[in-house]
């Protein structure tokens, strides 16, 4: 199946299925991808192979003047955006000037749109980083990915570039003190032959209880509904994924199912 990427930094605003009307904020280079995890279900496709020349980043200057002209003709027209995302063409905490465009967007949202939420949507992999954490700490809505409470899944599923300390992340959420909100992709089939099902009974209780130690502000599930660089994917049924929310509220955790 094909993918895409993003070939702008802002984006939008574009209709999400989670967070409704939402202008994209991309920090990663025009048409590459810089992630470090290399999921199988990404929809930006594959990191490029190992070898492959760096790409810059976009200049920070550069983002936080794209950001505010947009915002100025968006408050002009009256359409201003549900949502200000951080996401793009890989993992936007790697971008070296994150917290100061945070801080950025956070100034500028208060001067244009005062009622949007900013979002950002990023692996976990960097949270331990205090300047990731700390701005994190700054934006409405804190997405943060964990596709599993099993270090051998995150590493078929997530396909970390490296070491992958699972326990440090986990006592890393735990401090946010419910200001996170927990993004779970879920799916099944197989990978050069090895079967990958974090919908299986051991994978939903493990993380059904992990997600309860977190205790974050709310969980957001939900199956593949783009193009994916392993082709061999399955989509749960909605009734998988409705019987894993409902996992959850039994547990008193708020719960979000996209289908």
């Amino acid at each position: 199946m094909a993918t895409f990427l993003f070939s702008d930094i802002i984006v939008g605003p574009i209709t999400s299925r989670r967070l409704g009307a939402s202008l994209g904020v991309n920090l990663l280079p025009a048409k590459r991808k810089i992630c470090s995890f290399d999921c199988i279900y990404c929809e930006c496709g594959f990191n490029p192979p190992k070898g492959t020349p760096p790409a810059d980043f976009p200049e920070t200057a550069g983002v936080v003047s794209l950001l505010e002209i947009k915002l100025k003709e968006l408050a002009a027209e009256g359409k201003n955006p549900d949502v200000i995302t951080f996401a793009g063409n890989g993992e936007p905490t790697m971008h070296p000037a994150f917290a100061e465009i945070i801080d950025e967007t956070v100034r500028l949202r208060n001067i244009y749109c005062p009622n949007t939420r900013i979002a950002v949507l990023s692996n976990t992999t960097r949270i331990h980083l205090p300047h990731v954490f700390n701005a994190l700490l700054k934006v409405d809505d804190n997405i943060l990915k964990l596709d599993s409470a099993l270090p051998e899944t995150i590493q078929k599923i997530n396909v970390p570039a490296k070491a992958f300390d699972l326990n440090r992340t986990i006592n890393y959420l735990k401090r946010f003190a419910g200001k996170v909100i927990i993004q779970t992709l879920f799916v099944k089939g197989n990978v050069d032959g090895v079967p990958v099902d974090n919908t299986a009974d051991a994978e939903v209780v493990a993380w059904t209880n992990l997600v309860k130690e977190i205790a974050p502000r709310e969980v957001m599930i939900y199956p593949i509904a783009r193009d994916t660089p392993v082709k061999s994917l399955e989509k749960p049924s909605p009734e998988k994924m409705n019987e894993i929310a409902e996992r959850l509220k039994q547990v008193g955790i708020p719960v979000r199912v996209t289908l």
